[in-house]
């Protein structure tokens, strides 16, 4: 997944950087990047399904994520987050990720998330909702 550019993507969420986002080094500290991703994937989930995410019986819990730092991000230029869907499966999700900034068409950053859907309440392994599963399909581009 590492020679992705935007072409790979066709869906966006644009995320504003914050004052508190860059560390003392003087660029957008890694843990950030994670919060990107999460903030992008459950986003999308929202507007897409037009379902407050959280409310569901079966949720989707973050099971494994991966990032890889390719440059820096600064503050305060937006970040522009390109989903992907490569896996659908009974119980889980995989994302393909890159974050981009300013005009740059290799990302800054690229990575997986993994959903697993698990009961609200039993928080053991359930299927994937199927407002979820619709609204995942649109993105799924990878195979």
């Amino acid at each position: 997944m590492s020679d992705l550019t935007r072409a790979n993507f066709t869906h966006f969420e644009v995320i504003s950087t914050r004052w508190d986002d860059e560390d003392f080094y003087g660029h957008i500290n890694n843990v950030r990047y994670y919060s990107f991703f999460d903030t992008a994937v459950n986003g999308f989930l929202i507007k897409e399904s037009g379902t407050d995410i959280r409310l569901l019986d079966s949720i989707g819990l973050v099971v494994e994520s991966k990032c890889e730092f390719k440059r820096e991000l600064k503050f305060p230029l937006d970040v522009e987050v390109g989903l992907a869907v490569s896996k659908v499966g009974n119980s889980s999700i995989v994302y393909e990720i890159a974050i981009f900034q300013g005009d740059h068409e290799l990302p800054a950053a690229v990575g997986h998330f993994v959903h697993g859907y698990v009961g609200r309440n039993s928080r053991t392994l359930t299927t994937i909702p199927d407002t979820i599963r619709d609204s995942v399909r649109k993105i799924q581009r990878f195979s």
